[in-house]
């Protein structure tokens, strides 16, 4: 290294600029046309969806352009499915399932996942598992039966059980992040006189974050977007969620496709703009969640 490499280095550091490294990026075209082709799974749906609610019921069902712009179907769909009700009852399941949902599992992950050692927490581990192979066709009755007879056929029972029903998928999910943070954080804790608790809740809820935004968004999408789960649950059609106010444009005989299609982009509109306003903090929990 010569005396004016290392004069240039030194002069960069002291004027605090950093040195700008240049990286070679290689584009990988075959796996950016793959992608490319298999983004159409996903646009000409949402095409046809956008289109379908601007037609006339007589033109639904081709992807061609509409020949009049029917406007008026969001409002009439708007105006049938009572959207302001029903996205309320969506709003308050959904808000409820999620904290419900973050303060529980989070907890009993946490549980297990330091107590792994002992047979009862390994056996519900595996039965906390098993749980996701289970056919939701099977026990779609028995659930149904139950909440009757505990009177929880209302917004309630329908919170409990999103809570209940995720515990699988959740523990899967914050287990292994768990086991990953260094359990000398918690000794230092306890030398210090803090609880189970307080450990919890101050050192390893926190750091928890990433995974409690992957769990707190497919809690979320899971309660707004179902329909079979409200359907059997319910029984006051005043607590009706947005799916099950749109199966109104679902009859025996007839379909009001351009109207039913309005409702669902209008029912996706919710996620979609939180989404957009949250995608800063989803990206970068994701990203805190990947580097140690």
């Amino acid at each position: 290294m010569t005396s004016a490499t290392v004069a240039s280095k030194t002069a960069a550091a002291g004027s605090g600029k950093p040195e700008k490294i240049r990286k070679d990026r290689n584009i990988n075209w075959w796996l950016t046309a793959a992608v490319a082709v298999l983004s159409l799974t996903v646009l000409v749906p949402l095409y046809f969806t956008v289109v379908t609610a601007l037609k006339t019921p007589g033109e639904a069902g081709t992807f061609s352009l509409p020949t009049s712009w029917e406007w008026h179907n969001f409002a009439d769909a708007w105006t049938k499915v009572n959207y302001p009700k029903a996205a309320l009852n969506s709003a308050i399941i959904t808000v409820c399932a999620v904290v419900l949902t973050l303060l529980t599992n989070t907890f009993v992950a946490y549980a297990v996942a330091r107590n792994m050692d002992k047979r009862f927490f390994r056996f519900l581990y595996y039965f906390f598992l098993a749980m996701m192979f289970v056919p939701f066709t099977v026990i779609m009755l028995p659930i149904a039966k139950e909440m009757g007879t505990l009177h929880l056929d209302n917004q309630l029972g329908l919170i409990i059980l999103y809570t209940i029903l995720g515990i699988g998928t959740n523990l899967f999910i914050a287990i292994g992040f768990i086991r990953s943070i260094p359990v000398s954080l918690e000794e230092a804790a306890r030398i210090d006189g803090a609880s189970t608790w307080r450990i919890f809740w101050t050192i390893i809820f926190p750091l928890m974050g990433p995974i409690n935004a992957t769990i707190a968004i497919l809690t979320a999408l899971w309660a707004w977007n179902d329909f079979l789960l409200p359907l059997i649950t319910l029984t006051d059609q005043s607590n009706q969620t947005i799916p099950l106010a749109q199966y109104v444009f679902q009859s025996q005989f007839t379909s009001n496709y351009p109207m039913a299609f309005a409702s669902y982009l209008m029912a996706m509109a919710p996620v979609l703009i939180v989404y957009i306003f949250a995608q800063k903090w989803v990206v970068g929990g994701v990203m805190r969640g990947a580097v140690k």
